[in-house]
């Protein structure tokens, strides 16, 4: 199993001491965040786009390339990349680009995004995301694989012949898709063979298990090895601690600011308990063994082999954050990388395999 650490870069006051850090301040985070998931040893590094607040994540093709020049190993990833917003020529100009300066570390992670403020920032409809998101897609594939593209688009002039630079690194850059709520994701990523990653962060397991399992009978539809299949995973928060009292002792307070959050703001509220939130969320939040039990519980309902952590403090102290991470990576890691599979496919730079000479051809 691989692991990334993910920042959506919410900007919002601090659920426990309530003083919201300036702007400079929060972005220097992220990076700080970026470089201890390195230093810990996480597979990936995710930044999200929004385009709303309370988030600053506007821009994740920037704030990637300087964790790219500050890092050396880890994999870089885009939570989601919106193409549903985006003129997918200048989105695959910025993420080619990007690819280059990461030495072939990008992995992408499309959606149509979620947000009535963003939609109406780039005047998408409700009616029109889908096809937006999908066309986009299409587009931006073609333009990845492609030396010269034609396209008849309906949400951006038609394409003949175009040439976009700088032609790519990795080739082709892997994506994912990820998927909320709707089947629309799924069904996209299992046309083209791609992995699916599942947001998992707000309703208990079954809309989620429901979704992957759909992704696996058009995956089988489109004519795809099942042995193919990739499925990755988020979670909801995370707090690992000794033992599960003072897991529950240190989230307790920032539970219970989340929720009042959330009933000020007149947003759903599908956990009303700590104890049902822990129980019945995909939050990682207890005892290394309690935090395995729970993701093996997961992996049987989703089959996953990539899981995603909050990269932020989130309302712990930067000691409890870093202390947690720790303990992820030294007791839960190993164990599930043992006993849940990788992905199928090597985690690295996605490159064309060299042509055969001569020489090995006779050999």
């Amino acid at each position: 199993m691989k692991f990334l650490a993910i920042t959506l870069i919410v900007h919002r006051p601090d659920p426990i001491t309530g003083v919201q850090k300036p702007t400079h301040d929060r972005f220097r985070e992220v990076l700080d965040n970026a470089l201890l998931a390195e230093e810990l040893g996480f597979d990936g590094f995710g930044v999200g786009e929004r385009h709303e607040r309370p988030f600053i994540s506007s821009s994740p093709t920037v704030v990637l390339s300087h964790v790219a020049a500050l890092t050396k190993r880890i994999r870089l990833f885009t939570a989601v990349t919106t193409l549903s917003l985006l003129d997918p020529v200048r989105a695959y100009e910025d993420y080619a680009t990007l690819d280059h300066l990461s030495n072939g570390r990008l992995d992408l992670i499309i959606g149509k995004g979620n947000g009535a403020a963003q939609r109406d920032l780039f005047q998408v409809t409700p009616e029109d995301q889908w096809d937006r998101n999908a066309e986009s897609y299409e587009v931006f594939r073609k333009i990845w694989r492609q030396d010269k593209v034609t396209a008849d688009t309906r949400f951006r002039p038609p394409l003949t012949d175009a040439e976009v630079w700088p032609r790519p690194y990795q080739r082709p850059v892997r994506v994912w898709h990820g998927s909320a709520t709707s089947k629309e994701s799924v069904d996209l990523a299992a046309r083209y063979g791609d992995p699916l990653f599942s947001a998992n962060v707000t309703h208990p397991i079954e809309p989620y298990a429901e979704l992957i399992r759909h992704y696996r009978e058009r995956w089988a539809h489109y004519g795809h090895d099942p042995a193919q299949i990739a499925v990755g995973a988020g979670t909801a928060g995370i707090h690992v601690a000794p033992t599960s009292q003072q897991g529950l002792a240190a989230y307790r307070p920032i539970f219970e600011s989340n929720l009042a959050f959330f009933k000020r703001a007149g947003l759903p509220v599908v956990f009303e308990t700590l104890e049902d939130f822990v129980e019945r969320s995909s939050a990682l939040i207890g005892s290394p063994q309690q935090v395995i039990d729970k993701v093996h519980r997961y992996h049987e309902q989703f089959g996953h082999t990539v899981l995603h952590l909050h990269a932020d403090a989130s309302g712990l102290t930067e000691s409890q954050h870093r202390a947690s991470l720790e303990l992820f990576q030294s007791e839960v890691a190993p164990v599930l990388r043992r006993e849940i599979p990788d992905p199928p496919f090597v985690w690295g730079p996605v490159l064309p395999a060299p042509p055969l000479t001569q020489e090995s051809v006779h050999v």
